[in-house]
């Protein structure tokens, strides 16, 4: 399926794109006048020059990119985080070093994946008693390691 967005793009880079044919997420790009060193256990808030429009009933994921996190320990702070349709800011990235190294970004370098989903809205039904199923309230490692 097919979804037309808005964007703005004030970045100095191209448009969030597809790396491969079957990628879920678009790389997003760093819009930095200058780079940017991320010390060990820093968070940051990185600009990514982009602002759109998502259609009612899309929000938009942002997820890390599983190379920076392998190789530097680069990570989303609140991942994932999250990008409502009625929100029309400039999308900023929290990214977190959980590395002992510092971590240089340079402007134009991809440091996540957007993934624009749909989603439903949940009417809450009150109710005192739950139906049962084979699970119960079995949580955190009920069915075993193996």
């Amino acid at each position: 399926m097919n979804v037309k967005v808005k964007i703005i793009n004030k970045s100095k880079h191209e448009l969030p794109a597809y790396g491969t044919l079957f990628s879920a997420g678009m790389d997003i790009r760093a819009n930095l006048d200058n780079p940017v060193v991320v010390e060990p256990m820093q968070r940051i808030l990185i600009p990514t020059g982009l602002y759109m429009a998502l259609p009612e009933g899309f929000e938009a994921q942002i997820r890390p990119r599983s190379g920076l996190a392998l190789k530097h320990g680069i990570g989303i702070l609140n991942s994932p985080g999250t990008i409502d349709a009625d929100y029309r800011g400039e999308i900023g990235i929290i990214l977190i070093n959980l590395s002992d190294k510092p971590f240089e970004i340079k402007d134009g370098e991809r440091i996540c994946q957007m993934v624009v989903k749909e989603f439903c809205r949940v009417e809450w039904e009150e109710t005192d008693t739950l139906e049962e199923t084979d699970r119960g309230a079995g949580g955190f490692g009920h069915t075993g390691v193996q």
